[in-house]
């Protein structure tokens, strides 16, 4: 079991990413549209960067939905690989099925 603090430090910077997300990327449309002028350019990538870091997506760590642990994840399914076999072993898990040959 990851630390509680580690996934609420987690969980807050998913929710700051969401919520500034439409801020973001309409300051990114602006340094990347070239028909502007260079000021109002170097304007918006001041205000981008000050922005919180916790903001940005990228920030944000793939965790197990049942455990918390941050590594060894599985996207597909939504928890680390020792969940996941635990899991697929109790049949609680449908279509998965333990390799045999």
């Amino acid at each position: 079991m990851a630390k509680k603090s580690s996934i609420e430090n987690n969980n807050r910077r998913k929710r700051m990413a969401a919520g500034k997300k439409a801020t973001r990327n309409s300051l990114r449309k602006l340094i990347r549209n070239k028909d502007l002028p260079l000021s109002e350019r170097m304007n918006a990538v001041h205000k981008l960067a000050e922005m919180p870091r916790n903001s940005s997506s990228v920030r944000v760590r793939n965790r197990c939905a049942l455990t918390g642990r941050s590594r060894g994840y599985y996207r597909k399914f939504g928890m680390s690989r020792i969940m996941l076999r635990g899991l697929a072993s109790e049949g609680f898990l449908p279509g998965v099925v333990k390799a045999s040959w």
